[in-house]
């Protein structure tokens, strides 16, 4: 069916067709439909799919990872505000937090990739859209991660060009972030430099530019789906619930960072419990959310490329 289609996953949603549609149909939504289909016929397990894009399953999935996160606190004897200086490591060690995370971690990656898997042996072996797939993979993959790192094919659309541009803002946020999490894991478990770290410390600063990043980039994001919501369309549900988690990961990160530095602790420490709970939301549910379009995209326009589709 079109769901095997690599063609869905070619199209960028830059709305040119649908400013040029006579009767108005938006092109674009319908594709951005089918992505969502897409993902969900390849997620496992199907009803998590379902859930995570149907509103009313909210509260449901935002529920989850609170209760997680309170479950550990109780279990752990955390669950009181800690007394002393601000050291979000009193509240949720860091032990703890590596004990939830790596596993919703690992469990998101195991479901992204047995689905992007399933969805690459349909795309190259289902009628009408089997062709010879030549060249070199591990080429072509990195040819096609650097196509897609500098958006070259979002920087050809002329209705919502500046989408290319405030992508490349989140997305080198979340590079920076995923960087200092990693030099954070790397000081706690190798060299044994327990945080805080000094303000100004390389990976303070690195942290600090890559939050700015990306919520300079989720506002635009936000701003510009308004500005063209006439032309383009606003978007649905799906649509706006990666864009508020994501500007939720960076402003209760932004909120627990001020909120230490100023010393308010009633603050700082829910608003690090949040923090927790939204990048717990975000990775967990990526499978299911348009996180995963990178994963998919990706894997088409891989497909395009090395069947000779001028990709």
């Amino acid at each position: 069916g079109v769901l095997k289609s690599p063609d869905i996953w070619l199209c960028h949603q830059c709305s040119d067709c649908t400013v040029y549609c006579p009767r108005g149909a938006k092109p674009g939504e319908v594709m951005n439909a089918l992505r969502k289909m897409c993902i969900e016929q390849y997620a496992a397990p199907p009803l998590l799919a379902k859930m995570v894009g149907d509103s009313k399953f909210l509260l449901a999935l935002i529920a989850f990872p609170v209760l997680l996160l309170l479950a550990a606190l109780k279990i752990t004897g955390h669950l009181a505000i800690p007394a002393g200086d601000i050291v979000y490591s009193k509240l949720f060690p860091t032990l703890l937090v590596d004990f939830i995370f790596v596993p919703a971690f690992f469990f998101a990656a195991a479901v992204l990739g047995k689905g992007v898997l399933a969805y690459w042996k349909d795309i190259n072996e289902s009628s009408p859209f089997k062709v010879k797939v030549e060249g070199n993979l591990v080429g072509n993959l990195i040819a096609t991660l650097k196509d897609i790192l500098m958006h070259n094919r979002f920087r050809q659309c002329e209705t919502t060009y500046a989408r290319s541009t405030n992508h490349l803002f989140v997305l080198a946020g979340f590079i920076f972030l995923l960087v200092v999490t990693s030099w954070g894991f790397l000081n706690e478990w190798v060299l044994h430099h327990e945080p805080p770290y000094f303000l100004f410390s390389p990976i303070k600063l690195m942290a600090m530019v890559g939050t700015a990043a990306l919520l300079y980039g989720i506002f635009n994001i936000v701003k510009e789906r308004q500005a063209n919501a006439a032309q383009a369309g606003l978007g649905g549900y799906y649509d706006w619930l990666f864009i508020y988690v994501v500007f939720a990961v960076g402003a209760t990160g932004l909120g627990a960072w001020l909120f230490r530095l100023l010393h308010i602790k009633i603050l700082a420490y829910p608003t690090y419990f949040l923090h927790l709970t939204s990048v717990f939301f975000l990775f967990f549910y990526a499978p299911y959310t348009k996180m995963a379009h990178m994963a998919y995209r990706t894997a088409a326009m891989l497909y395009a490329r090395m069947s000779g589709r001028g990709f």
